[in-house]
């Protein structure tokens, strides 16, 4: 008698279309599934964020890559995400035909026109990583397009390795600004920049709640160590291997990964803030006492951290802080910090 046999490598090549996408519902590093229907019933900030990987996938053209990221974007339209994030550089990666750099500035109108297209329909905001040209120097660089198809924003890179350096590439400007959405400020690093820091805290320093991270590598522990570092959301999208996003404690929501090759797509409540557990502590009995199962308390032993978080649409973290006379992380080490100068004048 013949028997079916399904072992994982069949399983996963059976549910993967042309592309390399499984079509499989994203899942996180716990093996929780996301399903699209909780979109109906999320909190007041809670955002979903979708990245893309370009794990195996080829074209012979920057158009063809381009139609095989939107095939990838239609398994990901099911779960209305607030955020799309596409890999650096991506119209580019991964293809067989070499373009010069004014090639590559009319591949990328083209390729802002088709996602101001995407978003309108989807009602979203893309992060889309093109070649950008300005006062006629070419920047390997980002534009973030709103819910309307609108132009709101862009970043230029601003650490570049000697391949992209060699290329014809400019390092962008030290200091850009954040890019205002309704839920709070968001920013930009690419690839390399991960190298370095003063990206990341200039980010921070305007106040940014979401920094996105298109790059050609995954990145690894680097990506959960700038969240952690930076007290922020970051959400990747690489040209290959992993994609992820982070929550503000380093922690991974969700990745791609081999039972999901190209996307993931998740939730993220920014209705939270990270302190230091010493001497805050002291006052959670009371906070759990007074809003119960609305308020969650999650402690980080061995670090000594803290992360508050509402739970209901009638409650605010500043609210709780200030009812409690509690600082943030950042608050907390800057009066000490005052304190400190103080002791060496």
């Amino acid at each position: 008698m013949k028997t079916n046999s399904i072992t994982r490598r069949n399983f996963i090549q059976k549910t993967a279309v042309g592309t390399g996408l499984a079509t499989l519902a994203p899942m996180g590093m716990t093996g929780k599934i996301f399903s699209a229907k909780a979109v109906e019933e999320k909190l007041p900030r809670e955002v979903w964020i979708a990245g893309v990987s370009q794990m195996d996938l080829h074209a012979e053209t920057s158009d063809l890559m381009v139609d095989k990221i939107f095939a990838i974007l239609q398994q990901i339209n099911p779960y209305k995400p607030d955020f799309v994030c596409m890999p650096e550089l991506f119209p580019f990666t991964n293809v067989e035909k070499e373009t010069t750099p004014i090639e590559r500035v009319q591949i990328s109108e083209r390729v802002l026109s088709r996602f101001s297209e995407y978003s309108k329909q989807n009602n979203c905001y893309t992060i889309c990583p093109v070649q950008i040209q300005r006062n006629g120097k070419f920047y390997n660089g980002a534009v973030v397009i709103d819910r309307g198809g609108k132009r709101i924003g862009s970043y230029e890179k601003i650490h570049l390795p000697e391949a992209e350096l060699n290329y014809g590439y400019s390092c962008g400007p030290l200091y850009q600004p954040v890019i205002k959405t309704e839920y709070g400020p968001i920013g930009i690093q690419i690839c390399f920049d991960i190298e370095w820091d003063e990206g990341w805290s200039m980010l921070r320093q305007q106040g940014a709640k979401i920094i996105f991270w298109p790059s050609a590598f995954a990145g690894g522990k680097c990506v959960n160590t700038k969240a952690w570092e930076h007290k922020c959301v970051v959400a990747s999208a690489s040209n290959k291997n992993t994609a992820k996003l982070c929550d503000i404690s380093g922690e991974v929501i969700a990745r791609t990964g081999i039972w999901n090759t190209n996307f993931y797509c998740a939730p993220v409540n920014l209705e939270k803030v990270f302190i230091l557990t010493w001497p805050a502590v002291l006052k959670f009995g009371e906070i759990q006492k007074k809003y119960g199962r609305k308020v969650l308390i999650t402690n980080f032993d061995e670090e000594e951290w803290s992360i508050i978080e509402s739970l209901s649409p009638e409650i605010y973290v500043k609210d709780i802080l200030n009812e409690f006379e509690l600082k943030t992380c950042e608050e907390f080490l800057a009066a000490v910090e005052i304190r400190q100068k103080k002791t060496r004048d």
